[in-house]
């Protein structure tokens, strides 16, 4: 027997919840009946943490670009309703914070005025699609692809064939050397290859790129890696295939229990070939054999600093938001600097990140004075630059630990204490479901709580290892239930060992590697003489939270 949720969507379809949204929003929040406080997602609004009226809102942004002309109405919607705050997401989205059911309507009819949808942000449907966000800039890509992210878009955007899927549906499509969009992760990844001289496929991709399909990928408690299917596909069969996996998933997907209803569970039963069967069936065609370079050695890159473009003479600069937390004020600072002195356009990353594109060489140093005036940093450490964090308990039912404030604090005592220059991600989530990536950090850390005499404390799991590209795998638990007032002090410790015993060059992947968990865990661990000073500092910017433990909506309603 299907779960709750699938009568919810069978009963009404939640995109149709828009005129009862609309009544709630003159009725109040007591108004609100359960089954439309989840329709509501299909349009971005999530209830707040407590449940005292308060709601997320979410946009959509493929590919994560946005032009500055609307980044005034986005600013907007953070100063009016969301008090001066708004969130850069892991999906090149924007997240606000603190609307009221009031408030919706009037910060929904703001976006449609100036072209941004929230339609799918949340919900059992497509999200946000991801893309490389310099797609057209970098010098080295094998394509531009944010024409065929467009195309995607308007396939699925709406689209109600597509409305009620077993769980959420997450595409990348990219023509980043480096898959940046980490197609490992999504349930779709389209990545670009170039094609050898003389290929057959050579005339029906004029510009010599084709594209290698992976499906099934997902985070959440029980991660896993998308697996690639024997598939080559010029650009313009790119669409139809993704639509086709969309209508495998929607009519052969799992829809019993809501933490088996993902795509990866399907993909994990079936295995490529008789995926690869199946989705040749719904095309109508079988699609020519994938060649034998499926991807780079390493993954992911957030394309972050001052860098030039293939157009002469202008540069990208990529700003480090750390946790991903924007101002109302940084919002306007922004769109103003790429109004002046670009293009007119931004783009977010799924690092939670920020672009300014097309900066004249002659502009560039005024351009940097003005971010930097805004609090906008171009020249972030290598901790600070990969640093990522869910929502937390700040503002999501589900989370057991606050993330964004507490990993600011580690990032910043890191990079006091640890001055190293290797690019290092480090993850913080305040649950086991994976929005904030631990899994595939190279330092993941999960949200726990630990048991002090009669009080619960915020902790943290500590992973270590995680990566993706070639060698794609998962991080290794290494230590559990760390407090989290002392996490900064033991990943000084591992980071201290790593400086020490790392060979020429060695990436801090390797040096995971070739120790044992009960190495790693030494180095964690706290020696006799722990840097108190350090301790102090921490747990006066962060003072320790006691939690009061609420009954929560099992992880299968996320």
């Amino acid at each position: 027997m299907a779960n709750s949720v699938e009568q919810i969507k069978l009963d009404k379809d939640p995109l149709d919840v828009w005129p009862d949204l609309l009544r709630y929003s003159r009725l109040g929040y007591d108004a609100i009946t359960p089954d439309d406080m989840l329709r509501m997602r299909w349009y971005g609004v999530y209830e707040h943490q407590p449940r005292d009226g308060h709601f997320m809102m979410r946009v959509r942004l493929p590919g994560g670009g946005v032009t500055a002309t609307r980044w005034p109405a986005m600013a907007g919607i953070s100063r009016d309703f969301g008090r001066g705050i708004a969130d850069l997401t892991t999906r090149q989205n924007i997240q606000f914070h603190w609307l009221t059911i009031a408030d919706i309507p009037e910060a929904v009819a703001r976006l449609d005025a100036v072209g941004i949808s929230t339609v799918g942000a949340c919900g059992d449907i497509n999200r946000n699609i991801l893309g490389c966000p310099v797609a057209g800039l970098d010098p080295h890509e094998l394509c531009d692809a944010s024409g065929l992210v467009a195309e995607l878009e308007q396939a699925f955007l709406g689209n109600r064939d597509f409305s009620n899927l077993p769980r959420k549906y997450k595409m990348s499509v990219a023509g980043c050397p480096l898959h940046c969009h980490l197609p490992e992760i999504n349930d779709v990844g389209a990545c670009a290859v170039r094609l050898p001289q003389g290929h057959p496929l050579q005339s029906e991709a004029p510009d010599g790129v084709a594209y290698h399909l992976r499906v099934g990928g997902g985070l959440s408690a029980q991660p896993r890696l998308s697996q690639w299917l024997d598939i080559l596909l010029p650009p313009h069969r790119v669409t139809a295939a993704c639509v086709a996996v969309a209508q495998i998933f929607r009519d052969q997907g799992y829809r019993e229990r809501r933490n088996h209803a993902r795509l990866k569970f399907l993909m994990e039963d079936w295995g490529p070939a008789r995926f690869l069967d199946e989705l040749s069936d719904r095309l109508g065609f079988r699609p020519a054999p994938a060649l034998p370079d499926m991807g780079p050695a390493a993954g992911g890159d957030d394309h972050l600093g001052i860098h030039q473009q293939k157009q002469p003479g202008l540069y990208w600069v990529g700003l480090a938001v750390l946790t991903g937390r924007l101002s109302a004020d940084q919002m306007d600072a922004a769109a103003d600097v790429a109004d002046r002195f670009g293009a007119g356009e931004l783009r977010a990353t799924n690092q939670q990140n920020l672009i300014v594109p097309h900066i004249p060489t002659d502009r560039l140093n005024e351009a940097l004075v003005a971010l930097g005036q805004a609090g906008l940093r171009w020249d972030a450490s290598a901790i600070r630059r990969e640093a990522v964090a869910c929502t937390g308990s700040e503002f999501c039912n589900l989370a057991l630990t606050e993330t964004k404030q507490r990993l600011s604090a580690i990032v910043e005592h890191l990079e006091a204490t640890s001055p190293g220059s290797e690019p290092l991600r480090i993850n913080v989530n305040g649950c086991p479901n994976g929005c904030g990536r631990h899994a595939i950090a190279d330092i993941g850390l999960q949200g726990c709580v630990v048991r002090v005499g009669d009080e619960r404390l915020e902790a943290y799991d500590i992973s270590l290892g995680g990566r993706v590209g070639a060698d794609a795998r998962f991080a290794r638990p290494i230590l559990r239930k760390a407090p989290a007032g002392t996490v900064h002090l033991a990943l000084e410790r591992l980071l201290t060992a790593f400086s020490e015993r790392c060979g020429q060059g060695e990436a801090f992947a390797s040096f995971v590697d070739r120790h044992t968990d009960a190495e790693l865990a030494a180095f964690l661990n706290e020696p006799s003489a722990a840097p108190a000073r350090a301790e102090r500092l921490l747990q006066i910017r962060m003072p320790e939270r006691r939690l009061q433990i609420q009954p929560r909506k099992p992880s299968g309603l996320v």
